[in-house]
């Protein structure tokens, strides 16, 4: 059993930077890579992708960022755990073979491929078996939307990714995991910790929430003291070095910029927490206020004192479902009365919407540079040198949102004055994907274990 295992982030989300990876690993020592790319919304984008071509549905930047890292699988031993298989998995293997026959280490490279998590395919089955997948905040049942369905994915724990370290793959790839498996699981698999041992199970996974969201806890996206962060054009990305008795402590490469402390850790616990006392998921029950922090040398936070309690016996489902159509539009006004200007834009479309029999769901209005991040606590931003008008819609008819597309630019000679910034021709009609949350009984959702070279 190693002393110390290090579990190195390299991707926050997709379309995090795509140098973090190679940098974390020519950077220093580490034993994992972990990369996350999953969210709710992804997973109904990769979906959608995957319709439109069957070979689709994962995160693409994943074969580039392997390419990038393969030298160090390959000749360091340096293992690979990504969720980047988003509804497609096996497409995603199938990519990675492929890049390790171009670059002549197919041989060198064992593919762990998690599924199971999908259930898009099982949904009318597990409804009329008594699973109502009902939605977490309205308590409706998933049969009101179930023809608008888009995906289905259950949140998958630690298990199966830790069956495929143990089956020998140096590439893990899953669909729907939680993001804190992707790293628990290595630390789970190195130390031996068991399925009931919840105090160390709960510290791994404090460490995967600290760094599943990669430079947003050392340094990007800080609000202490965010001024005084250094060289955040050159961040170093975070790495747990982890012990067997569930004490770990979160640091990065030397020479990077960017910045370790007990308050860049603080803010990162408390991102997407919920009960502190009660933070679920399908491997523990993690208690946020049992959490020790203390600086431990520069750039480096030791994490202790966790405490964990069991599991429930449900998993999280993160259904997507098609709920209608929307378009944006923008208009800037100038200075002087830019505020009064863009209010007065604002009224001309609305009363322009009544007078042509348009109607819609929603109509939200923001001022972009007076009202729009804080919004009636702003004030009227009447001191504003320029406002951006910014005006959304949202209907089921799709033709009703394409007329409102066509009712944004006459303003920019038949409304207010000084208006500029209306470029790149008409808004885009997108379709709305909506969020459900629902729970299923653990024991109708089977992890599948693929080894793959």
């Amino acid at each position: 059993m190693k002393d110390v295992v290090r579990v190195a982030s390299g991707q926050g989300f997709w379309g995090d930077w795509l140098a973090a990876p190679r940098r974390q690993v020519e950077g220093g020592p580490v034993d994992y890579l972990m990369l996350d790319y999953l969210a709710e919304v992804t997973m109904s984008i990769l979906q959608k992708q995957k319709e439109r071509d069957p070979k689709a549905g994962y995160a693409r930047d994943f074969i580039g960022a392997v390419d990038s890292v393969l030298d160090a699988v390959v000749s360091r031993g340096v293992r690979v755990i990504a969720n980047a298989g988003g509804v497609n998995p096996h497409g995603c293997a199938d990519a990675l073979l492929a890049l390790a026959d171009q670059r002549g280490v197919r041989g060198k490279v064992v593919l762990g491929v998690v599924t199971g998590d999908d259930l898009l395919p099982r949904l009318d089955a597990l409804i009329a078996s008594g699973h109502p997948l009902a939605n977490m905040d309205t308590g409706e049942p998933l049969s009101t939307v179930r023809d608008r369905v888009l995906s289905a994915n259950a949140y998958l724990g630690s298990d199966p990714i830790v069956e495929a370290l143990g089956k020998g793959a140096n590439i893990v790839i899953t669909g729907r995991s939680t993001d804190t498996a992707l790293t628990m699981a290595p630390l789970r698999y190195e130390f031996g910790w068991g399925a009931e041992d919840w105090n160390r199970l709960a510290a791994g996974i404090i460490a995967g929430h600290i760094i599943e969201c990669g430079a947003q806890c050392s340094g990007g996206n800080c609000l202490h003291d965010w001024q005084s962060i250094p060289d955040l054009w050159n961040v170093g990305y975070p790495i747990v070095e982890a012990r067997a008795d569930g004490t770990f402590e979160v640091t990065k490469h030397p020479g990077t910029g960017g910045r370790i402390s007990v308050p860049s850790i603080t803010e990162q616990l408390v991102y997407e927490m919920g009960d502190p006392h009660s933070y679920i998921t399908p491997d523990v029950t993690a208690d946020f206020t049992s959490i020790q922090l203390a600086a431990s040398g520069e750039n480096r936070v030791r994490v202790s004192g966790i405490v964990g309690r069991p599991a429930t016996d449900k998993l999280k489902v993160s259904i997507a479902y098609r709920a209608g159509f929307k378009a944006v539009g923008t208009l800037v006004y100038a200075w002087p009365d830019a505020m009064a200007k863009a209010r007065a834009a604002d009224e001309v479309l609305r009363r322009r919407f009544e007078m042509l029999g348009m109607h819609f769901d929603a109509i939200v209005t923001e001022f972009v540079g007076a009202t729009a991040t804080h919004g009636p606590l702003a004030g009227d931003g009447h001191e504003a040198n320029e406002v951006q008008l910014r005006i959304g819609v949202r209907s089921p008819d799709k033709a009703m949102v394409e007329k409102f597309t066509r009712e944004l630019a006459p303003l920019v000679l038949n409304g207010p004055p000084t208006v500029t910034g209306f470029a790149g021709g008409r808004p885009k009609v997108e379709e709305i994907v909506a969020y459900w949350p629902a729970l299923v009984d653990k024991s109708v959702v089977t992890p599948v274990v693929e080894i793959r070279s």
